[in-house]
């Protein structure tokens, strides 16, 4: 009987980069690091404040404080325009965590549908947090500005949907949806019976070429079958402290709740109170968006000479680029980078179909990234 071979974790996307990190860490200079989109900007004031008297003996609710869902509730009527009541939000462990795990939650619900649809240039956890469920994960075509094409998508598989992530605003090609195509996406999925799950965690980062869109969310187009994700670690650099919330469909967020209860995942309390701080507070956000905003035209004017331009849209704090004349695969422009110490992580780590950009991160100042950059020239 020939042996049963069970799941075999691949490689993780970013730790494929081991020999262009030793390669940018030996360059004049040393490493800048653009590969991943982690924070290094503080923590705001306010959150620490918060964080240091929030400590207490007793075991924090799974579902989030009263304090954290009616601050998340707030927060995306004041930001996003929509009104969503507190029982209809609930918090997660960072919304990795909850990427990861949503598949396996609904399948337990409906294990008539075993299909998850994703956008096929997107976050590797939609495609992984399927297989760890055992389900079929489906990627979906994306339309030249970047946002899915569901008239690509089969008829059977999307008869077997359990599942379609969007997300918008978009990593790694900063497109920006529209309250206009989000309704479109969702009048899709419920014709299909298929719940909808919009991550947004960069919602407040649109618009970086310095015009000011309003943000759009996923729940203007009403809550029946749809989940909104929501993020901490990137409108206010909490990504060390894990904190998010997962908003929308009234049943589907109670189910959630009670399933993740059995599960024991729970935000430690001091981090859902300063969640709820940070939440409450605009002023940081604003001025860590002009941040970004300065860091990408400075980026971009730095790039040029160099046969390197932005070929998505202008939200998030990523720059999605590629050669100017097409030619080059993602991992020699990033390989060329990396020789001049900079590190960016190749398009194909976020699916095949964007295997001939990179993905480069605006987390350090701007200064240094324009000396980082530079070193192309030398």
């Amino acid at each position: 009987m020939a042996p049963v071979t069970g799941f075999v974790p691949p490689p993780y996307p970013h730790d494929r980069l081991g020999a262009f990190r030793r390669l940018a860490e030996v360059a004049p200079g040393g490493i800048l690091d653009c590969s991943v989109g982690s924070p290094t900007d503080p923590v705001p004031g306010v959150v620490r404040v918060v964080l240091e008297a929030g400590i207490t003996p007793g075991y924090p609710p799974s579902i989030g404080s009263e304090v954290f869902r009616s601050a998340a509730a707030e927060w995306m009527e004041r930001r996003l325009g929509v009104t969503v009541e507190p029982d209809a939000v609930i918090a997660c462990v960072g919304t990795k965590e909850l990427v990861a795990s949503l598949p396996r939650m609904l399948h337990l619900r409906n294990p008539e549908r075993d299909t998850v649809l994703y956008p096929a240039v997107s976050y590797p956890t939609y495609a992984m947090g399927a297989t760890l469920a055992g389900l079929r994960p489906v990627p979906v075509q994306l339309t030249d500005d970047w946002h899915l094409d569901l008239e690509t998508v089969a008829p059977d598989d999307a008869h077997r949907a359990l599942l379609l992530w969007v997300n918008q605003p978009g990593n790694p090609t900063g497109s920006a949806e529209s309250e206009a195509r989000f309704g479109t996406t969702v009048q899709w999925a419920r014709s299909h019976g298929v719940t909808v799950a919009s991550d947004e965690c960069y919602v407040e980062f649109t618009g970086m070429d310095g015009s000011d869109p309003a943000p759009a969310t996923v729940l203007s187009a009403g809550s029946e079958g749809v989940l909104a994700v929501h993020s901490l670690s990137k409108r206010s650099n909490m990504a060390g402290l894990r904190a998010g919330f997962v908003a929308g469909d009234p049943d589907l967020v109670e189910y959630l709740g009670l399933v993740r209860k059995h599960a024991g995942l729970m935000v430690p309390a001091p981090v859902q109170a300063a969640a709820a701080a940070a939440l409450g507070d605009d002023a940081h956000v604003d001025q860590q968006r002009r941040l970004y905003i300065e860091r990408r035209a400075v980026v971009l004017e730095t790039l040029e000479p160099f046969g390197l331009l932005h070929d998505g849209g202008t939200a998030t704090f990523y720059l999605w680029l590629r050669s100017d004349d097409g030619t080059d695969d993602g991992w020699e422009v990033a390989g060329r980078l990396a020789e001049a110490g900079t590190l960016v992580a190749p398009g194909d780590l976020y699916g095949p179909a964007g295997a001939d950009h990179v993905r480069l991160a605006l987390v350090h100042p701007a200064e240094r990234l324009a000396e980082g950059l530079a070193r192309l020239g030398a």
